[in-house]
């Protein structure tokens, strides 16, 4: 296997475990059992690639056929049950490895998606979908609002970009090069989101239109 291959691999179940953990972390703030830690982050480290693997409809899912992936989950899992995650250094180890998962899950998705032919526009939903689709899973169990639906620091569309990246990457013959691109990109704008705390905008003010007026109950505005 090409070095290249191996290092995504790799990051690609640190991104697993990172993810397991911080699902853990929730299911300790939702003072969940063993049983509920475990679940709620095996689905938060796997739920994206399952949903992924399911909308292509072409076998098993992966983190089913390769032990590494549930076994890195239920590790996490262990982790979060065992140890908490509050201390500075561990919380932004965590961080890290999140947002290469970003980058990292977002070129797979993507990849996945161009090779069973699919759109470049739908090659990169199914990118997004990688990276966000565990998170939405974890908050669910939980009974929350998803926290990529607004609220929080760029997210998916550090995904969409970093897909974009991929796609672009492979459309030009240079695939390795579009995912380290993909790597780079998603980080980086996760990273740089969660520092200065970019966020998109939860409604659209336009200068020049009249104010919109919000009264209770069925009656008509004065």
């Amino acid at each position: 296997m090409h070095w290249f291959d191996v290092s995504m691999q790799v990051i690609d179940l640190l991104g697993v475990l990172a993810n397991a953990i911080l699902g853990g972390m929730a299911a300790r703030a939702a003072r969940l059992d063993p049983v509920g830690f475990a679940i709620v982050a095996v689905m938060s480290g796997l739920g994206g690639g399952m949903i992924r693997d399911v909308l292509l409809g072409q076998g098993t899912v992966v983190a089913l056929t390769n032990p590494a992936y549930l076994g890195m989950a239920l590790v996490g899992s262990a982790l979060a049950f065992l140890v908490n995650f509050q201390a500075k250094l561990p919380r932004r180890t965590l961080v890290l490895l999140d947002a290469l998962a970003v980058g990292c899950w977002a070129a797979v998705g993507a990849t996945k998606g161009l090779a069973t032919g699919l759109s470049w526009l739908a090659a990169v939903m199914l990118g997004v979908v990688t990276v966000i689709g565990g998170g939405i899973v974890r908050d669910l169990l939980l009974v929350k609002r998803p926290v990529v639906l607004g609220g929080n620091t760029l997210y998916a569309t550090s995904a969409f970009f970093a897909a974009l990246v991929t796609v672009i990457g492979a459309k030009l013959g240079e695939p390795q090069w579009g995912v380290a691109g993909s790597l780079g990109v998603g980080a980086g704008v996760s990273l740089l989101a969660r520092r200065f705390g970019w966020k998109l905008p939860t409604e659209l003010r336009m200068s020049g239109l009249p104010a919109v007026r919000r009264w209770r109950g069925g009656r008509e505005p004065d």
